[in-house]
């Protein structure tokens, strides 16, 4: 007999502001569930990315049906489960758990979030030469998602030098020789200078990390900007490239579809993700009025 009750969770770190309470609990309500989700803080617990172990065996222990993985504990996470499917194994990185039976399964839907909605809101991007900043978990996902999409060569830059050498190395041997490359942040201005576009994928422009990653001067308006952040829904850096005249893409959509992916994951339910984009845009603008 099918559930109606559910008991979910997120872990992460400055997610205070989070939205994927609401549009989880929207959905579930829709659907006439029971639906409880729980912001798990590891800034406000006091405790480092490395206890998601502790926290995912607790939640387990506990009856939580699954979670919700974000920045930092993506990747840390992975040590901790019982198994992967197949596309967090690819990707070396996790955003979703759900807890079967005793154990606990490692999923990603950040690919398939990314993908849906930049070909819902750039589907004419040219995706010649994409530049990705931030090699972490969301990093891989849409590094996999832009390649995935067609683009013909992504190069990523990370602060962390040996971490956009890896994603790269990762890149090619699943995409086929030459499809990535790794760049230095001081590489940048002349990377930008030659792209189509340029996807950001670091915390940068968060709530609780304000700021952009990069001079406004380096954008020019034959770029687009896609951005991975989707609270606030116009980050700086989005906020200047449409100033600029570039074409852009918030994260709201990736967070709606990743959001309907995880849900589906938890209950075994179709979501619907139409509705779920109007929740987003909804509370992102009532978040920001609050706070504004």
């Amino acid at each position: 007999m099918a559930k109606d009750s559910y008991l979910v969770g997120l872990i992460g770190s400055g997610i205070g502001p989070s939205l994927s309470p609401a549009l989880h609990e929207r959905e579930a309500d829709r659907q006439g569930l029971r639906y409880l989700y729980r912001i798990i803080d590891i800034d406000v617990l006091g405790v480092p990315a490395q206890a998601v172990g502790d926290l995912v065996r607790s939640a387990r222990d506990l009856g939580f049906d699954g979670l919700n993985i974000t920045h930092p504990c993506k990747q840390l996470v992975i040590e901790h489960l019982d198994a992967l499917a197949p596309q967090a194994e690819a990707l070396g990185a996790v955003n979703t758990v759900v807890f079967e039976d005793g154990r606990a399964v490692g999923h990603n839907t950040d690919v398939t979030g990314f993908v849906a909605s930049f070909a819902r809101g750039l589907p004419d991007a040219s995706l010649e030469r994409v530049v990705q900043l931030g090699a972490g978990g969301a990093g891989a996902a849409v590094a996999h998602a832009t390649l995935t999409l067609g683009a013909e060569r992504v190069t990523v830059v990370d602060a962390l030098a040996e971490r956009a050498v890896s994603l790269a190395g990762q890149l090619n041997r699943h995409f086929g020789a030459g499809r990535a490359a790794a760049g230095s942040p001081d590489e940048l201005a002349g990377l930008l200078s030659s792209a189509d576009g340029v996807v950001h994928a670091t915390p940068t422009g968060m709530a609780a990390h304000p700021g952009s990653p990069f001079a406004a001067d380096l954008l020019r308006p034959e770029l687009w900007v896609a951005e991975v952040v989707y609270r606030p829904l116009e980050t700086e850096l989005l906020r200047v490239a449409r100033a600029g005249g570039c074409a852009t893409l918030d994260g709201g959509g990736m967070a709606v579809f990743q959001a309907a992916d995880a849900f589906r994951l938890f209950t075994g339910r179709a979501p619907d993700a139409a509705s779920m984009l109007a929740d987003i845009a909804e509370l992102a603008g009532v978040a920001e009025s609050s706070v504004g």
